[in-house]
């Protein structure tokens, strides 16, 4: 009886034994695997996590002092300006690369992004040699139109063409206009009254657009007013403008 139990406990012992071996193999995640290395450190307590930090900070420092330069990965880069973007110190946290880098490598990828996006699927032929000359003739024969107005007569017959193109053949046309005050002049005389606006687009970190609308005084170049939305409307303007002169 007593050999029974024995062998019994053993058994139990040993069963025991593997399945904690095992699970603890499959918890341990691979160090090249970032998914499964954050699943895993949810079960562990705050001051581990802590100290495994300090642990891995310096050996980092260790590193440091021997590699110059080490290679990244695409997918390196974009985890770390992901990971970047949630952590509030990411400036204090970078050791292998440093801030201005990991800044560099957001500018590349913005720009990479908006190249393939505006990349034209087919390639537009330029514009034809008839709109050309229908645009001289009509800039000379019409000395009171302007780019828009010949833009609007295009469309009529068709033809679509932007308004700076019609503004560059149509500088070839019209004679030097006749001396007198220019407005180089009235607004250098009266810089001191006068505000120029405008919309300024930047873009967050996920290439979302953000509008900036500038206001300034055109002879300090003092700001007056700033406002920042994601969609600027007439009613949001039309608020800017009622803010910057109470």
């Amino acid at each position: 009886m007593n050999l029974i139990h024995s062998c019994l406990k053993r058994l139990v012992s040993t069963s025991v034994g593997v399945l904690r071996t095992r699970f603890g193999q499959w918890t341990k995640p691979p160090t090249c695997s970032l998914p499964l290395g954050t699943l895993a450190d949810l079960a562990r307590s705050k001051a581990e996590l802590l100290a495994e930090n300090a642990l891995l900070r310096q050996q980092l420092i260790i590193l440091k002092r021997q590699v110059k330069r080490p290679a990244c990965t695409k997918t390196d880069r974009i985890l770390l300006m992901l990971l970047a973007r949630v952590v509030r110190a990411w400036k204090q946290a970078l050791f292998i690369v440093q801030p201005k880098t990991l800044l560099r490598w957001h500018r590349e990828l913005f720009r990479l992004y908006w190249k393939r996006r505006s990349k034209a699927s087919s390639h537009k032929p330029k514009v034809a040699a008839e709109t050309i000359t229908l645009i001289r003739e009509m800039a000379k024969e019409n000395r009171l139109w302007g780019a828009e107005r010949i833009r609007g007569e295009l469309l009529k017959l068709g033809i679509r063409v932007c308004k700076r193109t019609i503004q560059k053949y149509m500088r070839h046309v019209r004679s030097p206009q006749p001396r007198g005050q220019k407005w180089a002049t009235f607004v250098h005389n009266h810089a001191a009254q006068i505000w120029a606006c405008d919309f300024l687009q930047v873009t967050d970190l996920f290439f979302r657009p953000l509008f900036a609308f500038f206001i300034i005084e055109l002879r300090s170049r003092k700001v007056i007013h700033v406002g920042v939305t994601r969609s600027p409307t007439d009613s949001w303007v039309a608020q800017q403008l009622r803010e910057a002169t109470p």
